[in-house]
Protein backbone atom coordinates (compact mmCIF):
# COMPACT_ATOMS: atom_id res chain seq x y z
CA UNK A 1 0.00 0.00 0.00
CA UNK A 2 1.33 3.43 -0.93
CA UNK A 3 1.95 6.00 1.77
CA UNK A 4 -1.37 7.74 2.51
CA UNK A 5 -1.77 11.20 1.00
CA UNK A 6 -5.40 11.85 1.98
CA UNK A 7 -7.45 11.61 5.15
CA UNK A 8 -9.47 8.74 3.73
CA UNK A 9 -6.35 6.79 2.76
CA UNK A 10 -4.83 7.47 6.18
CA UNK A 11 -7.93 6.18 7.99
CA UNK A 12 -8.03 3.04 5.84
CA UNK A 13 -4.29 2.33 6.15
CA UNK A 14 -4.21 2.94 9.90
CA UNK A 15 -7.24 0.72 10.52
CA UNK A 16 -6.15 -2.05 8.16
CA UNK A 17 -2.60 -2.22 9.49
CA UNK A 18 -3.79 -2.11 13.10
CA UNK A 19 -6.24 -4.92 12.43
CA UNK A 20 -3.48 -6.95 10.73
CA UNK A 21 -1.16 -6.31 13.68
CA UNK A 22 -3.75 -7.40 16.25
CA UNK A 23 -4.59 -10.49 14.16
CA UNK A 24 -0.90 -11.39 13.94
CA UNK A 25 -0.50 -10.98 17.70
CA UNK A 26 -3.60 -13.08 18.37
CA UNK A 27 -2.15 -15.86 16.19
CA UNK A 28 1.10 -16.09 18.15
CA UNK A 29 1.81 -19.35 19.94
CA UNK A 30 2.95 -19.59 23.54
CA UNK A 31 6.44 -20.42 22.26
CA UNK A 32 6.51 -17.22 20.21
CA UNK A 33 5.23 -15.21 23.16
CA UNK A 34 7.68 -16.73 25.65
CA UNK A 35 10.83 -16.79 23.52
CA UNK A 36 12.90 -13.65 23.94
CA UNK A 37 13.67 -11.66 20.82
CA UNK A 38 17.24 -12.14 19.67
CA UNK A 39 18.25 -10.83 16.27
CA UNK A 40 21.98 -10.81 17.03
CA UNK A 41 22.78 -13.49 14.46
CA UNK A 42 21.37 -11.43 11.57
CA UNK A 43 24.06 -9.02 10.38
CA UNK A 44 21.47 -7.08 8.36
CA UNK A 45 19.61 -6.05 11.51
CA UNK A 46 21.98 -3.34 12.71
CA UNK A 47 19.53 -0.62 13.82
CA UNK A 48 19.31 -0.14 17.59
CA UNK A 49 15.71 -1.31 17.85
CA UNK A 50 16.69 -4.86 16.83
CA UNK A 51 18.73 -5.13 20.03
CA UNK A 52 16.45 -3.01 22.22
CA UNK A 53 13.16 -4.87 22.03
CA UNK A 54 13.35 -8.20 23.86
CA UNK A 55 9.73 -9.35 23.53
CA UNK A 56 6.32 -8.51 22.16
CA UNK A 57 5.54 -6.25 25.12
CA UNK A 58 8.50 -4.04 24.22
CA UNK A 59 7.25 -3.68 20.64
CA UNK A 60 3.69 -2.90 21.78
CA UNK A 61 4.86 -0.36 24.36
CA UNK A 62 6.97 1.35 21.73
CA UNK A 63 3.86 1.89 19.60
CA UNK A 64 1.88 3.09 22.62
CA UNK A 65 4.58 5.60 23.59
CA UNK A 66 4.67 7.05 20.07
CA UNK A 67 0.89 7.37 20.09
CA UNK A 68 1.21 9.35 23.30
CA UNK A 69 3.91 11.59 21.81
CA UNK A 70 1.56 12.50 18.98
CA UNK A 71 -1.50 12.96 21.21
CA UNK A 72 0.35 15.18 23.71
CA UNK A 73 1.97 17.19 20.93
CA UNK A 74 -1.36 17.92 19.29
CA UNK A 75 -3.10 18.65 22.60
CA UNK A 76 -0.40 21.07 23.78
CA UNK A 77 -0.23 22.94 20.50
CA UNK A 78 -4.00 23.20 20.24
CA UNK A 79 -3.93 24.84 23.67
CA UNK A 80 -1.32 27.32 22.48
CA UNK A 81 1.52 25.63 24.36
CA UNK A 82 4.28 25.39 21.77
CA UNK A 83 5.95 22.01 22.15
CA UNK A 84 8.11 20.03 19.81
CA UNK A 85 6.96 16.57 18.76
CA UNK A 86 9.73 14.62 20.49
CA UNK A 87 10.23 14.60 24.24
CA UNK A 88 12.04 17.61 25.63
CA UNK A 89 15.79 17.21 25.31
CA UNK A 90 15.63 14.97 22.24
CA UNK A 91 15.82 15.63 18.52
CA UNK A 92 15.74 13.52 15.37
CA UNK A 93 19.42 12.67 15.81
CA UNK A 94 18.94 11.45 19.39
CA UNK A 95 15.46 9.96 19.30
CA UNK A 96 16.98 6.48 19.64
CA UNK A 97 17.95 7.48 23.18
CA UNK A 98 14.37 8.62 23.76
CA UNK A 99 13.14 5.21 22.60
CA UNK A 100 15.42 3.65 25.20
CA UNK A 101 13.78 5.83 27.87
CA UNK A 102 10.40 4.46 26.76
CA UNK A 103 11.77 0.92 26.92
CA UNK A 104 13.25 1.35 30.40
CA UNK A 105 10.21 2.94 31.98
CA UNK A 106 7.90 0.17 30.79
CA UNK A 107 9.78 -2.96 31.82
CA UNK A 108 7.30 -3.74 34.61
CA UNK A 109 4.23 -3.46 32.35
CA UNK A 110 2.56 -6.77 31.48
CA UNK A 111 1.83 -7.72 27.89
CA UNK A 112 -1.89 -7.73 28.69
CA UNK A 113 -1.74 -4.16 30.01
CA UNK A 114 0.44 -3.07 27.11
CA UNK A 115 -2.08 -4.40 24.59
CA UNK A 116 -4.99 -2.74 26.41
CA UNK A 117 -3.25 0.64 26.49
CA UNK A 118 -2.28 0.27 22.83
CA UNK A 119 -5.93 -0.32 21.92
CA UNK A 120 -6.89 2.79 23.88
CA UNK A 121 -4.27 5.05 22.32
CA UNK A 122 -4.93 3.70 18.83
CA UNK A 123 -8.59 4.65 19.25
CA UNK A 124 -7.62 8.11 20.51
CA UNK A 125 -5.30 8.62 17.54
CA UNK A 126 -8.05 7.56 15.15
CA UNK A 127 -10.41 10.04 16.82
CA UNK A 128 -7.80 12.77 16.36
CA UNK A 129 -7.49 11.94 12.68
CA UNK A 130 -11.26 12.27 12.37
CA UNK A 131 -11.15 15.70 14.03
CA UNK A 132 -9.01 17.22 11.26
CA UNK A 133 -9.97 18.02 7.69
CA UNK A 134 -8.13 16.53 4.74
CA UNK A 135 -6.52 19.94 4.13
CA UNK A 136 -5.41 20.30 7.76
CA UNK A 137 -3.83 16.87 7.58
CA UNK A 138 -2.14 17.02 4.20
CA UNK A 139 -1.55 20.66 3.22
CA UNK A 140 1.79 22.09 4.26
CA UNK A 141 1.67 25.10 6.55
CA UNK A 142 -1.78 24.24 7.91
CA UNK A 143 -0.34 24.64 11.40
CA UNK A 144 2.78 26.62 12.22
CA UNK A 145 3.74 24.10 14.94
CA UNK A 146 4.07 21.28 12.39
CA UNK A 147 7.03 22.88 10.64
CA UNK A 148 7.82 22.07 7.01
CA UNK A 149 5.97 18.78 6.97
CA UNK A 150 2.26 17.93 7.16
CA UNK A 151 0.32 16.85 10.20
CA UNK A 152 -0.84 13.83 8.22
CA UNK A 153 2.73 12.62 7.80
CA UNK A 154 3.06 12.42 11.59
CA UNK A 155 -0.15 10.39 11.79
CA UNK A 156 1.08 8.07 9.04
CA UNK A 157 4.37 7.57 10.86
CA UNK A 158 2.75 6.73 14.20
CA UNK A 159 0.02 4.52 12.77
CA UNK A 160 0.18 2.60 9.49
CA UNK A 161 3.96 2.84 9.02
CA UNK A 162 4.70 2.02 12.65
CA UNK A 163 2.26 -0.90 12.64
CA UNK A 164 4.02 -2.21 9.55
CA UNK A 165 7.37 -1.90 11.36
CA UNK A 166 5.98 -3.87 14.31
CA UNK A 167 4.61 -6.63 12.07
CA UNK A 168 7.97 -7.00 10.31
CA UNK A 169 9.69 -7.35 13.67
CA UNK A 170 7.19 -9.90 14.94
CA UNK A 171 7.46 -11.91 11.72
CA UNK A 172 11.26 -11.82 11.92
CA UNK A 173 10.99 -13.16 15.48
CA UNK A 174 8.59 -15.87 14.32
CA UNK A 175 11.06 -16.88 11.62
CA UNK A 176 13.84 -17.26 14.18
CA UNK A 177 11.63 -19.25 16.57
CA UNK A 178 10.49 -21.69 13.91
CA UNK A 179 13.52 -21.50 11.59
CA UNK A 180 11.44 -20.59 8.56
Amino acid sequence: MARPQTKQDLCVAAKENYDKLRTLIASMSDVELETQYDFSTDAKKKEAHWGRDKNLRDVVIHLYEWHNLLLEWIDNNRQGIHKQFLMEGYNWKSYGDMNLVFWKRNQSVSLKDALETLDETHNKVMAEIASFSNEELFMKNSFDWVGGSTLGSYFVSVTSSHYDWAMKKIKAHRKIVYGR
